[in-house]
């Protein structure tokens, strides 16, 4: 049996915001003098974004027009994790159904009702009856769809719902698997001072990516699955992690992170290769999730890869920022958009990292029908 990524669709709030503007918003809410503001600036024009999404119009404006956060000069009282809850209900399930029905449309053999299973993913928003069960009402999905949530595994959380959607197909060659990654970062910020929020602030973006799986393949490109491999490098747990504070999620990114994958990565990949017999240097293909521009460059030290074997990933983390659990899949689509018949059958490879620190990799194949027809 086999499963194939079949077809992704994505979205992202209305309100998309300059980089740079961001820094000014923060540099005011964190009341920085002339030279703190001047480092944050520095930080946020070495990031490799150029822009990002946000569900807030806030971080457009200056102090005296928010909505969303108060109209102080310290932006106190700050908001509360209620208050950032209802943000993420007011806007998630809108976003999921965006990034669903864009998935559709290039999957146009595939109905709403034809869906047999519904995998949710977040990190940044939680509640119940949740995310999944709004969907199955606003989409007119059956009420007997099987639904499994995936939260707050962070970054790398599209992995663990390919993995069960693989497992799905696998087991069941009619099942139509639908997997939505939805993450609302920004209404996450944390008004501290200190460097990793500092640097989490600078990444993060709001998105959803939707990706339907299947146990045959679409009938022009799709991707199928070929292997997968975990890790953990458990020196790196308090470099990278995810917690539940007073004021929203609190995000740990320190700039030790990019040291500790440089460390883990190439024996992740030997691991997952050795298997396939097959090597980084006959891998042309690669979709790798975008944690940040100094990761990406580590990546490719390590690996022997260029900054072009890594355009997609960069072009994503340029026009969206990090959006958490969605963005790899954002990396991934740009490269299905890519693919012509002269690709058949090549390899893909494909990385995320957080919390814990985790590795997770994935080996795909390119399958292009018009290819095997004209064989």
């Amino acid at each position: 049996m086999k499963s194939y990524i079949c077809a992704i669709g994505t979205a992202n709030p209305a309100h998309r915001i300059p980089q740079m503007q961001i820094a000014d918003f923060m540099a005011a809410a964190l009341q920085f003098d002339e030279q703190d503001t001047r480092k944050l600036k520095a930080l946020y024009r070495v990031s490799g974004i150029g822009q990002r999404y946000s569900v807030l119009q806030d971080y457009t404006r200056q102090n005296g027009d928010f909505t969303f956060y108060p109209n102080t000069p310290t932006l106190e009282p700050f908001p509360t994790v209620q208050q950032r809850m209802d943000e993420y209900r007011k806007y998630a399930v809108e976003l999921s159904e965006d990034a669903i029905r864009s998935c559709l449309k290039q999957a146009t053999s595939v109905s709403l009702p034809e869906i047999t299973h519904l995998i949710t993913v977040s990190c940044t928003g939680m509640y119940a009856p949740g995310l999944d069960i709004e969907l199955v009402e606003k989409l007119g999905l059956s009420p007997c769809v099987q639904r499994t949530a995936v939260n707050f595994m962070g970054c790398y959380a599209a992995f663990n719902a390919i993995k069960l959607a693989d497992a799905i197909c696998r087991a069941n060659p009619e099942a139509k698997v639908m997997m939505v990654c939805t993450e609302i970062c920004t209404i996450h910020f944390q008004k501290h001072a200190q460097q990793d929020h500092l640097v989490s602030n600078a990444l993060f973006g709001d998105g959803a990516a939707a990706v339907l799986m299947q146990g045959q393949p679409n009938q022009e490109v799709s991707l199928e699955l070929q292997s997968f491999h975990c890790d953990l490098a458990p020196a790196g747990k308090r470099d990278m992690a995810w917690h539940i504070g007073d004021t929203g999620f609190e995000m740990t990114l320190s700039s030790y992170v990019p040291d500790l994958i440089k460390k883990g990565i190439k024996e992740l990949t030997d691991r997952l290769l050795k298997g396939l017999k097959t090597t980084v240097s006959e891998i042309k293909l690669f979709a790798i999730h975008p944690g940040g521009r100094r990761i990406l460059e580590v990546i490719e030290q390590e690996l022997g890869m260029s900054r072009n074997d890594n355009r997609f990933a960069y072009q994503v983390l340029r026009e969206f920022g990090n959006m958490s659990s969605a963005t790899v899949l954002f990396v991934l689509k740009e490269l299905m958009d890519s693919l012509t018949t002269e690709e058949q059958d090549e390899p893909v490879l494909s990385f995320a990292f957080g919390p814990g620190l985790t590795l997770e990799s994935m080996l795909l194949k390119v399958h292009y029908a018009e290819a095997k027809a004209a064989v």
